[in-house]
């Protein structure tokens, strides 16, 4: 059968969702974690890539299994096999055809940042810290020429591989407390580096450095240097990826 798993895990000391050699995955330890309590060497498929540092509330990932384990059950067994900073928060069963990348209907990140006097100890690797507290006003209104389908090229970092860079935004909010200011983007998908991209642009209309009425030209030339700093990774989350399947699960 086929098994969707919603993965949290905190990204500080992973190289990045994907297996790669020069440290360790989210991916791995998952794949490592479910041999473990199943005895099978199944692959872990993931909605997408989250990069060094990055964190999940809810990656969504698919395998295939031959388990006795009932559905209900397996998160227990495998999460007694993770480390702390990764957890597995529920497994259900989806059609043989799913697959966790392909068939998303829509994804929603969230990014944290916030601006004190000092850093803080507390907040370190789960938050971007800024220097200068931005205009939070000037920022929605500059977020509001992003919604819909846009071309986002300008907001793709280098080594982005992609057919088109067209994407829909369906909503974007930025919400202020205390020191705290937490960006929230759901979209039809994103491009290597695309939130934070956004956010490092938001951010710079928020100090100055960019005006409001700078957005619509700066999405339509393309040109990656008219856009704004690429934001650590360390404040980026995703936080949902949707399906079909959820619908019909929820309508049941």
């Amino acid at each position: 059968m086929r098994v969707l798993l919603r993965v949290q895990y905190k990204g500080t000391e992973y190289c990045g969702w994907q297996r790669q050699k020069n440290g360790l995955s989210v991916q791995e330890v998952l794949a490592t974690a479910v041999r473990e309590t199943t005895g099978e060497n199944a692959v872990m498929h993931g909605s997408g890539r989250t990069d060094a540092g990055v964190h999940a509330i809810a990656q969504a990932v698919h395998f295939d299994t031959h388990t006795a384990i009932p559905l209900s059950k397996l998160p227990i067994a495998i999460n007694a096999h993770l480390p702390a900073s990764v957890r597995v928060l529920s497994a259900f069963e989806v059609p043989q055809t799913f697959n966790a990348r392909f068939d998303a209907l829509s994804k929603t990140y969230v990014y944290k940042l916030y601006s004190a006097p000092v850093t803080s100890p507390l907040r370190e690797g789960l938050f971007a810290f800024v220097h200068k507290r931005p205009d939070v006003s000037k920022m929605r209104l500059a977020a509001a020429f992003l919604l819909g389908e846009h071309d986002f090229k300008v907001f793709q970092a280098a080594g982005g591989h992609v057919k088109t860079t067209v994407r829909t935004i369906f909503d974007l909010s930025i919400k202020e407390e205390g020191e705290e200011i937490t960006f929230e983007v759901t979209g039809n998908g994103f491009l290597y580096n695309m939130v934070r991209i956004m956010v490092g642009t938001l951010y710079y209309v928020g100090i100055g450095k960019l005006r409001v009425e700078d957005i619509p030209d700066i999405l339509s030339s393309g040109k990656r240097d008219r856009a704004g700093k690429t934001m650590p990774p360390e404040g980026l989350y995703l936080k949902e990826v949707r399906y079909a399947v959820d619908q019909q699960r929820e309508g049941n």
